[in-house]
């Protein structure tokens, strides 16, 4: 009778939230909410019964199902976020085996073993797997990601987009703010407060909607700023990690030229518009 064949699991655990220096750095009250508890680290090994067509959301499932580790010991489930599990919804992102990724899509006969899962750390762990991404939400809140139309709705149909410019946007629009690009990205980290490639990508997707370019220079000078454009290293990674393959250092780019004719714009007092 042949053996069983097993799958492996390396998980870096914690079992309290932990501050970071991001929050003691830079003093921002997203990452207070969970107190100064310093938990450490350390990890644990499980060990599973293969088969076919499991992936990293199944696996957790089963620990969860029966939490005893590869030492044969009863422990507790493994936390971590996860909702749609059809990598639309980004919540279940990860770091496994060295690389950031939605770990609904990451399939264990892809996986070199041991698998190894640990928390994205540009983010404060909360528990286990399981981050606080307030950094990334609030700074889709600085740039303004969204169009505003309260009080619009009286004025008719808003202006059409052009189908060329649809089509590129529609790429962007793809973002699930799954914080991949953030946690791949060199200069997102501790000691930075760079708001990291997709909300600045949310600005140029935001700026080309007809409607949503009313608030234009508004979202230029909000990334003009310490923390902005500036603070970005062109390392390229975020294009490399983006698990929907969106043109991220096309936007920035892009962006560059935006905020150069805005500075121009600012200092000539001109009415120019640049898209």
């Amino acid at each position: 009778m042949s053996e069983q064949k097993t799958v492996r699991f390396i998980i870096t655990r914690q079992d309290n939230p932990n501050s970071t220096p991001y929050q003691e750095e830079f003093e921002l009250p997203i990452f207070g909410r969970y107190g100064n508890s310093n938990s450490t680290p350390y990890q644990e090994e499980f060990e599973l019964p293969y088969r076919p067509n499991m992936n990293v959301i199944s696996s957790l499932m089963e620990i969860r199902r029966n939490p005893v580790n590869a030492k044969g010991e009863k422990t507790t489930a493994v936390t971590w976020d996860m909702n749609c599990l059809e990598e639309v919804c980004g919540a279940c992102s990860m770091v496994i085996n060295g690389k950031p990724r939605q770990s609904c899509s990451a399939l264990v006969d892809k996986l070199e073993q041991p698998i190894r899962l640990e928390p994205m750390r540009t983010f404060p762990v909360i528990r286990d797997l399981q981050v606080d991404r307030s950094r990334m939400f609030d700074s889709l809140k600085k740039v303004k990601a969204w169009i505003p139309i309260d009080g619009t709705y009286d004025l008719g149909e808003g202006p059409r987009m052009p189908e060329k410019k649809r089509q590129w946007a529609y790429e962007l629009s793809k973002c699930m703010t799954c914080g991949v690009c953030l946690e791949a990205c060199p200069n997102v980290n501790s000691k930075s407060n760079f708001i990291g490639p997709a909300p600045l990508s949310q600005v140029r997707l935001f700026n080309s909607h007809p409607t949503g370019a009313m608030n234009k220079d508004e979202r230029l000078e909000a990334i003009m700023g310490d923390g902005g454009l500036a603070n970005c290293g062109n390392s390229q990674n975020c294009v490399q990690s983006c698990p929907k393959g969106i043109p991220l250092t096309t936007s920035i780019a892009s962006l560059n030229r935006a905020t150069t004719f805005q500075m121009f714009k600012n200092f000539f007092g001109s009415d120019h518009m640049v898209d």
